[in-house]
């Protein structure tokens, strides 16, 4: 049995060899234990409010609804529906048409060869992995599709992500942080739109391919940076551009932003989705096709959705930068990875787009066809590089709110699949894209249309129009 005396020597025994900074800090918190416990007693409790009329505010309450009321003529609820595959010729709600409306710009989504490489490959592994990259995700085929993608773009390394969107929405922020900058241009989609919103660094927007406002807002981060020298040398400093830009159709001027970059000392990200498979004599994009040394752009993202015809993104450049993303990349790290047979289908993509070049040409002669062929609707202005795969239509005279112009364009859109070609009108989200663009119909060209199908094409365009546009006034 342990009596007091026995427990007093202790204490003093312990006394005795504490140092000064011991003993301090035990007291402290004998005190600090000693103020919570009757800080809990003394402490007074909150006053209950008494509800009166309890059956009144009952009767008065009503819960908040799980979905916000919508519109009649919201888009989702009259959703127009695709049957059977989808190419050239597309059935549109039980209407034959001339497909002007999906990004199949080589038509490969009707290529037999793929077909059967894709079918062979879903009989060997079976539909899809069941598990992000890094938890027995990975599947010989993606390593062979980033190996490949490695060496066509004749670069050190590609890493392949599960879907398009994800890529360039995982690799911004997987670099850029709090504290870091990114100049941008205002037309980008809404895929970048999110990868800087998920970055947290402060967004400088400039005019759309203006590189003189982009040149005005690096110098006056510049002037910035010099007053603050400690603080500029954590910060990094990005450059985010689109080869293609999926908003208007227009082309970047990459040798002028690999010059502000060299000069500004920029990290350069450069999306490709529209221009992979469409510029360059062997369809590796805009780099290609302006003969910029690849070193000069940092990274580059591009969507396997289009050109390729199946599913997918990947991100390509020096091994440094690129297996960063395998721990950083949000969408490579925590996504499913991509089925085995769509990443056959676009090995087999890059087998025809090494074995048959003149695929680019022959899209690039379709871009220019359609691009002469625009001045013959007189009811629209249009926008978009002649080379480029992608051309939008703005009504000349503009409705009196986006909603009425967007709604115009959707009636024009439905008179023409009625009458056998399928267009439709962009689709953005109004109230969460930056610097919304103006409500268009997107146009997007086949290398497989003839001179006839587009003069179908725009004839019927023209007189959708010509009807909607006449009944409207």
């Amino acid at each position: 049995m342990v009596t007091t005396p026995y427990i007093i020597n202790e204490i003093y025994d312990i006394l005795q060899k504490s140092t000064p900074f011991e003993l301090t800090l035990e007291a402290l918190l004998a005190l600090g234990v000693i103020w919570i416990v009757l800080y809990k007693r003394t402490t007074k409790k909150p006053k209950s409010f008494a509800v009166t009329n309890e059956e009144d505010v009952i009767a008065k309450w009503s819960p908040e609804p799980l979905v916000a009321e919508v519109s009649e003529d919201h888009p989702v609820l009259r959703t127009r529906t695709v049957y059977g595959a989808v190419g050239k010729r597309v059935n549109v709600d039980g209407n034959e048409c001339l497909n002007l409306a999906t990004h199949n710009y080589l038509g490969l989504a009707e290529d037999e060869d793929i077909k059967q490489a894709a079918v062979k490959s879903l009989r060997k592994y079976g539909v899809g992995s069941c598990g992000p990259r890094g938890f027995y995700g990975t599947v010989d085929v993606h390593l062979e599709l980033e190996e490949r993608l490695a060496r066509f773009m004749e670069v050190e390394e590609a890493v392949v992500y599960s879907y398009a969107f994800s890529t360039i929405a995982s690799a911004i922020p997987a670099y850029s942080k709090r504290g870091d900058v990114i100049f941008v241009d205002e037309c980008v989609n809404f895929a970048i739109q999110k990868g800087l919103d998920a970055s947290r660094s402060k967004i400088f927007f400039y005019k759309h391919n203006d590189m003189e406002d982009l040149e005005r807002l690096l110098q006056k981060q510049t002037v910035e940076d010099r007053r603050n020298p400690a603080k500029a040398r954590k910060r990094r400093r990005f450059l985010v551009a689109e080869a293609i830009y999926m908003n208007t159709g227009e082309m970047c001027p990459l040798p002028r932003l690999v010059e502000l970059r060299a000069r500004y000392k920029l990290r350069l990200f450069l999306d490709e989705s529209i221009s992979f498979g469409v510029l360059g004599d062997s369809g590796r994009g805009l780099v290609e096709h302006c003969n910029v040394d690849k070193t000069e752009v940092d990274l580059i993202s591009a969507g396997l959705e289009w050109s390729a015809a199946t599913i997918g993104g990947f991100c390509a450049g020096s091994s440094f930068i690129v297996e960063h993303q395998r721990l950083s990349g949000l969408g490579y790290c925590f996504s499913a990875s991509l089925p085995p047979l769509l990443t056959q289908a676009a090995i087999s993509a890059l087998d025809r787009f090494e074995k048959d070049p003149r695929i680019f040409e022959e899209l690039r002669d379709r871009s220019r066809m359609v691009s002469e062929k625009l001045a013959t609707l007189s009811h629209f202005q249009s926008r978009g590089d002649r080379l480029s795969p992608v051309k939008h239509l703005y009504l000349k005279e503009a409705a009196e709110s986006w909603a009425a112009e967007k709604a115009t364009l959707d009636k024009i859109c439905t008179e023409c699949i009625a009458n056998g070609v399928a267009v439709v009108a962009a689709e953005y989200l109004e109230a969460m894209e930056k610097r919304c663009p103006r409500p268009s119909i997107r146009l997007t060209v086949s290398r497989l249309l003839t001179e006839q199908d587009v003069d179908d094409a725009f004839r019927i365009l023209q007189r959708a129009s010509e009807k909607i546009l006449t009944s409207r006034g």
